[in-house]
C-alpha cells in the first residue's frame, strides 16, 4: 500500500509558477515509479510526468515539456512537479500516482498506476 497526498496547488497567473509536491507514505519509494496526471472540467484525466524509481529517467507530455519538471527526492519521499510559463490550459486538478510496475510500457497510462492522491488544484487566470 501506497499513501499519497499532493499539496501546493493554488491560482496564478498566466506565465507564472507553481511548486507541487506529492508525499508518499507505505511503501520503499525507491520501488515506485511517480506519476503526474491532469483533469480539467469536462475532460479525461490526463498524462502530465513520470520519474523513474532512482529518479533517472523522466518522462513527459507533449504538451509540458519544457515547461514542467518533475523530480524526486527518495530520502524524503516526496515526488515534486515544478511548473513553470503556465498557461490557462495547464489548469486543472493535478493528481499524483504511484505504479508497482517495471515495464516501462504502460508508463503515460493512467490504469497502469496502482494508487491516487486525492488531487490538488492549479488554476491559471489569464
Amino acid at each position: 500500500q501506497v499513501q499519497l497526498v499532493e499539496s501546493g496547488g493554488g491560482l496564478v497567473q498566466a506565465g507564472g509558477s507553481l511548486r507541487l509536491s506529492c508525499a508518499a507514505s507505505g511503501r520503499a519509494f525507491n520501488t515506485v515509479t511517480m506519476g503526474w496526471f491532469r483533469q480539467a472540467p469536462g475532460l479525461e484525466r490526463e498524462f502530465v510526468a513520470a520519474i523513474s524509481r532512482r529518479g533517472g529517467s523522466t518522462y513527459y507530455a507533449d504538451a509540458v515539456k519544457g515547461r514542467l519538471t518533475i523530480s524526486k527526492d527518495n530520502s524524503k519521499n516526496t515526488v515534486y512537479l515544478q511548473m513553470n510559463s503556465l498557461k490557462v490550459e495547464d489548469m486543472g486538478v493535478y493528481f499524483c500516482a504511484a505504479r508497482t510496475s517495471l515495464r516501462l510500457r504502460g508508463l503515460r497510462v493512467m490504469n497502469d498506476y496502482d494508487y491516487w492522491g486525492q488531487g490538488t488544484q492549479v488554476t491559471v487566470c489569464s
